[in-house]
């Protein structure tokens, strides 16, 4: 029979659990890392990692809301989810016109299995030394007026560049990259609006010729600047037929060569993206372009996966833009729950995986791949 804790006098009532704490809102069956783990990494189970980095983020947002309510590190309610999978928190992304969180470095802390020798060797298989994780928007307390300016912001410019927030997360990111040997090493995932900042700090990386791995959990996909050039990609493809009918541009263009360079350049960055199809902010990732190759598989929360190769014809050879993408294939229906980072590690979550492309990823990833400018003719 349990006793009273030293801190309660005996008769008094316990207190409730917070709900936001990892063992009430966490996942049920996800173990914390062991000695086991360095031998036979679960890192190594894309389930594993997509729930693990969903974690992180959760843990974000609590930091914020420790800050709010008041609440140290003795006990706050955020190291809790890393804390379980033996990580520390390295560094808090603040922004300093308001003094919110809005992300964390998180590092590999080896010394949580055997203190005195260094976390490197320490690590599993597979687990990335550090993860830069952005939390979305709180619609409550002091962040709410900074939150929702960087939504507008992605609204109206379908672009986060401008942002505070974008440029700390960069040289965060940058900094433990180099802090830890490089890309290979890093991993940067972020959900709602923090998943809007990832995939450009990931972007913007990768322009350089540093290619992080990237986790991004219900991105935003709608923006005014998106639907303008969607009119526009649409009247440029009507152009471009009745060119094709004129006698001067006939079998002219130079497009396949500009196919071949896009080609050559799909396999240098693939962000993993998990999208809800019910949840309209992130459903326009979605939208297939005609003639790409899909590669799906099926699973749950915490299961294995197995694959199959769905046929579909290349058509002109393909595009750029390709992601992984993780769809809900039976799971919330209701918006704010599609829209839920919770769904990511529950474990009654059925999950279609897709090796796929999309016309909004194209747009996203095109400047990636774009031919190099001409050089000037001397």
């Amino acid at each position: 029979m349990g006793s009273a804790s030293p801190s309660q006098k005996a008769g008094e009532p316990v207190p409730a659990a917070n709900p936001f704490e990892f063992q009430v809102y966490g996942p049920r069956h996800l173990s914390s890392t062991s000695w086991w783990d360095l031998l036979r990494s679960s890192w190594k189970d894309p389930n594993y990692r997509r729930m693990v980095i969903a974690c992180f983020i959760q843990g974000v947002y609590l930091l914020e809301l420790d800050r709010q309510e008041n609440r140290d590190e003795r006990t706050g309610l955020a190291p809790q989810w890393w804390r379980h999978f033996s990580y520390r928190l390295a560094q808090t992304l603040v922004d300093e016109r308001d003094g919110s969180v809005y992300g964390a470095v998180l590092e590999w802390d080896g010394r949580a299995l055997l203190a005195g020798y260094a976390p490197q060797l320490l690590r599993p298989a597979g687990a990335p030394a550090a993860v830069v994780a952005l939390r979305g928007t709180l619609l409550s307390g002091a962040t709410f007026r900074r939150d929702v300016t960087d939504d507008l912001r992605f609204l109206a410019w379908d672009s986060l560049k401008g942002s505070v927030r974008f440029a700390g997360a960069l040289a965060a990111l940058r900094a433990a990259a180099r802090r830890h040997g490089g890309a290979r090493a890093m991993c940067v995932g972020g959900h709602s609006l923090g998943a809007g900042f990832a995939l450009q700090v990931g972007k913007a990386l990768a322009k350089e010729g540093v290619f992080v791995e990237c986790h991004v959990f219900n991105p935003p996909s709608v923006s005014l600047a998106t639907s303008l050039r969607g009119f526009a990609d649409t009247a440029g493809e009507m152009w471009g037929r009745v060119r094709s009918w004129l006698p001067a541009y006939a079998g002219g263009g130079g497009g396949g060569e500009a196919a071949k360079l896009e080609r050559a350049g799909t396999a240098k960055w693939m962000p993993h993206l998990y999208i809800n199809t019910n949840d309209y902010i992130c459903c326009y990732y979605t939208d297939a372009a005609a003639g790409t190759a899909t590669v799906t598989a099926t699973g749950g929360g915490g299961g294995g996966t197995s694959g199959k190769t769905v046929a579909g014809g290349m058509g002109g050879g393909g595009t750029a833009g390709k992601a992984r993408m993780v769809l809900v294939s039976k799971g919330p229906t209701k918006f704010l729950d599609a829209h839920g980072l919770q769904q990511w590690w529950a474990d009654d979550v059925e999950l279609q995986v897709a090796l796929n492309h999309s016309k909004l990823i194209d747009r996203q990833l095109r400047s990636l791949y774009a031919p190099p400018p001409a050089a000037p003719q001397v």
